[in-house]
């Protein structure tokens, strides 16, 4: 994924991906009869998503020599 218009349609969908993420952990966990083990692995993809979409950011961001 070299193009930047790529990159950031890919974001884009991992920050919605994200979003509906945190919307389903939050309706299990108020859930009456809620099943921890699934919250924990909803809870994992959403962090490896949000460290996907920081290492496509960096990817968008130029390299400066200091």
């Amino acid at each position: 994924m070299n193009n930047e218009a790529e990159l950031i349609g890919r974001i884009a969908a991992l920050r919605q991906e994200h979003r509906d993420l945190d919307a389903a952990i939050d309706a299990l966990t108020f859930a009456p009869a809620s099943d921890q083990l699934q919250i924990a692995r909803l809870k994992k993809r959403k962090l490896a998503l949000k460290d996907e979409i920081a290492h496509l950011e960096d990817q968008l961001i130029p390299d400066i020599i200091a």
